[in-house]
């Protein structure tokens, strides 16, 4: 029999670390399961570029509004039981995009992924804030985060390969089998220990107006929309350039570009330790300044070098995403688990916007509208942090 691997309530276990990394990666490879195959789903549907983007747009949206409600139902009913229940749900709706009988039904079913998404990710930076101590707390976070890119890349690349080889659907019910597995190990290895009382829901929906109020929360919540705005902008339209002359790559080379995501792996935990000895405001501005030096490499004509354009891209945006979620949740004084949820509302908010809108800029004048866009938006982000995020 294996024995139950639960935390004490007082202390971190050596499981925990372990199991909020997997329930991040199983969450975010199941958010971009289609990406990497637009262009295949444009040609099974007959669908346009701005309408297969819906089944990113979809999920996002669903993820943006759920969010907010995560935080608050965390705070009162435990993180533990939020994020296991919700992975439990995400393993079913998962599975079942890959019996979806239609374009429609699909858009549908990833709205419904995009409902249970959040129970992970809205509540995990929440939960490392009540188990673990203030230094370590940006390396965990930092953790988190690489674990989300190591999470895009699997459901990018490896659902690109799968299409290449067995067909879409198989990629849907491998990646409910392995959220499964997800939330067993969150259920088995988090501690059971309460949030701090907030005193029922009408004291945390306070505290949601109290974050939105806080200027440099407000920046905060700003960047973090502006920056997925940007990034999912970009890659999701990636494959619609890629896949076109003069390059004219095959689906599953499309998804090996997506292999970009392996530098944001390290510079994740590297700009959570950083953020010890640097103040956050100025690692997120440099992760910024580096993101929109890489956006504008991608205008390149040679695939060498938009690739290693997307290598800086990635590498500047998870510098600064990997600063930003710690930020919040260190600036709020109460209901951490709210201040966590609205930052990733607006997150989502800024990528819903961001898979359609480029679409559009996308079909209006090519792969320059979509980074004219996605720049358009790293300016809003630089000014908020500049401007909102810095201290009195």
């Amino acid at each position: 029999m294996v024995p139950r691997m639960e935390a004490s309530p007082d202390r971190p276990g050596a499981g925990e670390i372990p199991a909020l990394y997997l329930g991040t990666v199983v969450a975010y490879a199941d958010m971009y399961l289609t990406q990497p195959i637009l262009p295949l789903l444009s040609r099974q549907f007959d669908v346009g570029p701005a309408r297969a983007g819906l089944t990113v747009s979809a999920v996002v949206l669903t993820i943006a509004g759920a969010s907010i409600l995560y935080g608050p139902l965390s705070d009162l009913v435990g993180r533990r039981r939020v994020m296991a229940g919700a992975l439990g749900l995400l393993a079913l709706a998962t599975a079942a995009c890959g019996l979806a009988p239609s374009f429609g039904a699909l858009v549908s079913l990833r709205a419904l992924q995009g409902l249970f998404v959040p129970g992970m990710t809205a509540v995990s930076v929440a939960y490392a804030g009540d188990r673990f101590p203030s230094d370590r707390l940006r390396a965990v976070v930092g953790g988190l985060i690489g674990a989300s890119v190591v999470g895009g890349l699997a459901g990018r690349v490896l659902a690109g390969w799968a299409a290449a080889t067995l067909g879409w659907r198989p990629a849907f019910f491998g990646f409910g089998a392995a959220t499964a597995l997800a939330a067993i190990g969150v259920a088995r290895s988090l501690s059971p220990a309460r949030a701090p009382a907030v005193g029922g829901l009408a004291a945390a929906t306070r505290g949601l107006v109290g974050h939105l109020r806080d200027r440099r929360l407000a920046g905060a919540f700003l960047v973090g929309g502006a920056l997925f705005f940007s990034w999912i902008g970009i890659f999701t339209y990636l494959p619609y350039h890629l896949s076109a002359p003069p390059w004219a790559l095959s689906t599953g080379l499309v998804s090996s570009v997506y292999l970009v995501y392996g530098a944001g792996v390290v510079a994740s935990p590297v700009a959570g330790r950083l953020s010890a000895r640097v103040a956050p405001t100025t690692l997120v501005g440099v992760g910024l300044a580096v993101a929109a030096l890489g956006l504008l490499g991608t205008l390149a004509h040679r695939l060498p070098v938009l690739v290693a354009a997307l290598v800086v891209l990635v590498l500047g945006t998870f510098t600064a995403q990997a600063v930003a979620p710690a930020f919040v949740n260190q600036t709020a004084r109460a209901a951490k688990g709210s201040a966590s949820a609205l930052y990733l509302t607006f997150y989502y908010l800024g990528g819903t916007l961001g898979s359609v809108l480029p679409g559009l800029a996308w079909q209006a004048a090519g792969w320059p509208g979509v980074v004219a866009a996605c720049g358009a938006a790293l300016a809003i982000a630089l000014a908020a942090n500049a401007l909102l995020c810095a201290p009195p």
